[in-house]
């Protein structure tokens, strides 16, 4: 349905892909229909997509909607064991890999695809007349089924249905108000949500799509450059880099907007970005999986604003995940599941359509209101701004005492030579679990642990302050940005 919107009112837009030979919104819509088929014909229950990002992508997504089937997006960083047992899930769907990539499920016995070979055969089905009969998606169908990161445990597949999508679509974006010359650069992996919505918001809104796989500050410079990119999307990391970046040209000046999300951004690098690129809009972005994407935003006026504000509470809003989309509520609640009053540190929920808090096999995880439960920790102050804690799972337990890493980090993070930082729990036969901390130096510069640890003591108690604090030269993250707090602590222990 958004596809067929979009290319009934632009057809000639090109929506995926560069300038000179992307895709028009009328070319995506004819090799969906021909990839429906095709996936119809095959008998396949599902689309696995085990390949990198590009303009396979998106037509494996609507190509699968026309087929009535799931879109199932796969992690090829995975290890042969986790790969193989989550095929094993899917024995009747057809796959898309890199010919590199194919090996997984050629031994799940699926029918593989290149990317390549799969845009040639949606094109060959579509030129035989192939795919106009195709049926309506039920709404409550699976759309897309997206497996957790699995950092710290067996991946989980998140029910994405046609409803949680388009919910959160026709609720968060403007239909085809983007000018013809908007072009959108993703540099998230396809098994991310991130990819999936931007395929979506960015189509929805009549935007041009671009990707970038393999990340560099000085690649994605010239590529905003190269294909006039007015609207981006990087986690930490990735802005980090940027602005740390020594000997290049960071000047963007096609660039309107830049939203951030995924992870936590450090307040320096915010804040050098807004100085470096006064005319870009910043939106920091907080959503998972399970809710379709964006639940919160902290738009471009609220950054200026505390960027230019002497008053503490509001420059303290940069720090914050904003206040909910439209059609999102949020809760903040106790252990025993009582709401607490505004400023008071507690377990996120949130309710809205689209929420989805499903995953395959194990049913909704919602409650009796509809809410589900983040295991994200935070609070909301009195004007509505959510700010964020850290994950429930990465809480200390020190001598019977809870401890919020994120605190911790956010000190260690304001010393001017500290890239990166993470505080985790290490067990300790005394204490159950000892604090720890790693930082990452600023090239070149010498930071001094004892005096870190003295500032921590210094800001909160002793109780808080790190029983040790190392230097690393960077910190282990998934491809989204994410802390590999588990690789972390092994590390920490030998």
């Amino acid at each position: 349905m958004l596809l067929d919107m979009v290319a009934d009112s632009c057809a000639d837009r090109v929506v995926i892909g560069s300038r000179q030979d992307g895709l028009t919104a009328a070319r995506l819509r004819e090799l969906s229909l021909g990839g429906g088929q095709v996936v119809r014909e095959a008998g396949a229950d599902a689309v696995v997509y085990l390949a990198v990002n590009g303009p396979a992508f998106p037509v494996a997504m609507f190509g699968a909607a026309r087929a009535g089937v799931p879109l199932v997006p796969v992690n090829y960083r995975l290890g042969r064991e986790q790969l193989d047992a989550l095929l094993a899930k899917h024995p009747r769907a057809l796959g898309i890999a890199e010919p590199g990539q194919a090996e997984p499920l050629v031994r799940a016995g699926l029918p593989v695809f290149s990317p390549a070979e799969w845009l040639a055969a949606a094109a060959a089905s579509h030129s035989a007349g192939n795919g106009a009969g195709e049926e309506p998606a039920d709404p409550d169908s699976t759309a897309v089924l997206i497996y957790t990161s699995g950092t710290t445990s067996v991946p989980k597949g998140v029910v994405l249905r046609h409803h949680n999508l388009v919910s959160y679509v026709v609720g968060t974006v403007e239909f085809a108000a983007a000018d013809a010359d908007e072009a959108a650069l993703m540099s998230v992996p396809p098994y991310h949500i991130a990819a999936v919505s931007n395929v979506l918001t960015n189509l929805y809104g009549g935007r041009r799509t671009l990707t970038l796989e393999q990340f560099s500050p000085e690649g994605w410079l010239e590529l905003v450059r190269e294909q006039a990119v007015t609207n981006a999307m990087v986690v930490p990391t990735m802005l980090a880099r940027i602005m740390d970046a020594d000997g290049v040209d960071r000047s963007v000046p096609s660039l309107r907007a830049l939203a951030y999300g995924g992870a936590k951004m450090p307040f320096r690098v915010i804040e050098t970005a807004l100085r470096e690129w006064p005319h870009v809009a910043f939106v920091n972005a907080y959503g998972l999986t399970e809710t379709s994407s964006t639940i919160s935003i902290l738009g471009p006026d609220e950054h200026r604003a505390a960027i230019a504000s002497d008053d503490r509470r509001v420059r303290s809003r940069l720090s914050s995940a904003g206040r909910p989309v439209p059609g999102i509520e949020i809760e903040v609640r106790d252990e025993c599941g009582e709401v607490v009053p505004a400023g008071t540190t507690g377990q996120i929920w949130v309710r809205g359509e689209q929420v989805s808090g499903e995953y395959a096999g194990q049913g909704s995880a919602t409650d009796e209101r509809g809410f589900f439960h983040t295991r994200d920790q935070g609070r909301l102050d009195l004007d509505g701004y959510l700010y964020l804690q850290g994950r429930v799972d990465d809480t200390i337990i020190r001598g019977a005492e809870n401890i919020a890493p994120a605190e911790i980090e956010d000190i260690l993070m304001r010393h001017p030579d500290v890239l990166d930082a993470v505080v985790v729990g290490v067990p300790d036969e005394e204490w159950g679990q000892r604090i720890e901390a790693v930082v990452v130096p600023r090239r070149g510069a010498e930071v001094d642990v004892e005096v870190l640890r003295a500032t921590v003591r210094e800001v909160l108690r002793g109780s808080k302050t790190p029983d040790r604090i190392v230097c690393w030269p960077e910190l282990p993250r998934t491809t989204t940005g994410k802390l590999s707090r588990r690789e972390i602590v092994a590390e920490l222990r030998s």
